[in-house]
């Protein structure tokens, strides 16, 4: 080999490296460089939305039952509010950090951008285990946030809403708060609620039904029938043991599963309904079976569909090579990495983004906000046809977009979410 190649071989193995070691925050700041590259804009555009607008860090002193004081700390960013007032949810969990919360806050504002809703991204959390408190410790801890964090939220401002570890009751403990502190009723302040509090038929399964939808529109331009189609779904938390019941529903054959514990796998198809029957409040149900995989074995078995919809970083560069799926949907955020991607892609393998395909929620969020200020209500019925409707047209948004420009439809969906930002903000004179 030349001493040119080697070189050149050297750089490549160097850029590979890097690529593997970004955290998920900056893996999001390159691919909306590369977007807005695509896209012709100055490199001032990405100095405004390679980081939030606005991030809060908070201390949050709550009693605990023992008569203690402990003090947690939490987080809101605003990635960007050109287009209309920020959205996202807030999540309680131990390994919350500043900058887990803005890449999230980032991949709200695509969601946003590819939906076609009037929001920017916003997002929370707080560092706890809501797994070690009791119900009232986490009521104050849930109230205690709200007041921290008031001056910036709003049903004009940034509306929050459920994510990893919340809920409808700690989203109704929410709007309780912050409509105390406002003294008046502010349903429009926080979607995910409870439905006698203002909130929206369907929300709860709204993400696993977006999934469904996009992973429907993959299966179809893939040329696969969703009906025996064997699909892997790891993740059996609230977004994949709906999916696994929809998929079921549909005809097709889940034929692993996998939760915090372990993986289960049978190449010719789990008993779903049984095992949605059997799990518990946290999604796990493989405690009750002998040990089989764990949850990176699960990932490289068998499939047509393999859907990641726990936590990010499963698929590496370790070992994509090995992922046998046709369709990859991605209804965790940032399953994949970068170098990931690229191996997938000239793998053949289509790839449905997790800012595409974990829409869904963040939809008929919106349409719990509209519900709020509007005072009229609209049937489950009327709420999923909506969301068909939105969800269809941004599949092949992207999908259109990704074969014109023949890219990955990871860049694509950014190029789709980023534009109306990035036109709004030259509107408003921001750059």
């Amino acid at each position: 080999m030349k001493a040119e190649e080697v070189k050149q071989a050297n750089h490549q193995s160097n850029e590979s490296i890097n690529l593997e070691n970004l955290s998920v925050f900056e893996r999001t700041q390159q691919v909306i460089k590369q977007a807005l590259g695509k896209l012709g804009y100055e490199d001032e555009f990405y100095e405004l939305l390679k980081e939030p607008l606005r991030l809060l860090t908070v201390r949050i002193p709550v009693r605990m039952d023992d008569g203690s004081v402990k003090i947690f700390t939490g987080y809101r960013a605003q990635h960007n509010d050109s287009v209309g007032p920020t959205k996202g949810g807030i999540r309680f969990h131990p390994n919350v950090t500043e900058e887990e919360v803005k890449a999230l806050s980032m991949w709200m504002s695509i969601k946003c951008g590819i939906t076609n809703l009037p929001y920017g991204g916003g997002k929370g959390g707080i560092q706890c285990d809501p797994r070690e408190m009791s119900f009232r410790e986490l009521e104050r801890l849930s109230r205690g946030y709200v007041r921290a964090i008031s001056q910036i939220v709003g049903p004009t401002k940034d509306i929050p809403a459920p994510d990893v570890f919340t809920n409808s009751q700690i989203m109704g403990w929410m709007m309780d708060e912050y409509s105390r502190i406002r003294e008046f009723d502010s349903p429009g302040f926080i979607t995910g609620k409870p439905l006698v509090l203002g909130g929206s038929a369907g929300r709860e399964s709204s993400t696993a039904k977006g999934v469904t939808i996009c992973l429907r529109e993959a299966a179809e331009v893939a040329g696969i029938q969703i009906e025996g189609a064997r699909v892997i779904i790891q993740g059996f938390g609230n977004a994949g043991s709906f999916l696994a019941k929809f998929l079921h529903d549909a005809g097709a054959k889940i034929v692993g599963i996998s939760d915090a514990l372990g993986a289960l796998y049978d190449p010719e198809g789990l008993d779903i309904e049984y095992l949605l029957d059997r799990r518990d409040s946290f999604g796990t149900v493989t405690n009750l079976f002998p040990p089989q995989l764990t949850n990176k074995e699960l990932l490289v078995q068998e499939c047509d569909i393999l859907v990641p919809a726990a936590i990010e970083n499963q698929i590496t560069e370790e070992n994509a090579a090995e992922i046998k799926a046709k369709i990859l949907v991605e209804a965790a955020n940032g399953p994949t990495t970068l170098k990931a991607t690229e191996i997938l892609t000239e793998k053949g393998v289509l790839i449905v983004p997790d800012v595409l395909a974990s829409a869904g929620g963040v939809v008929v969020s919106y349409f719990e906000w509209v519900q709020n200020n509007q005072g009229y209500y609209w049937s489950e019925e009327e709420v999923e046809e909506k969301l068909e409707k939105i969800l269809t047209a941004s599949f092949h948004n992207v999908y259109d977009t990704s074969r014109r420009l023949k890219i990955d439809m990871r860049l694509s969906s950014y190029i789709v979410g980023l534009r109306r930002m990035a036109e709004a903000s030259r509107w408003r004179g921001w750059v």
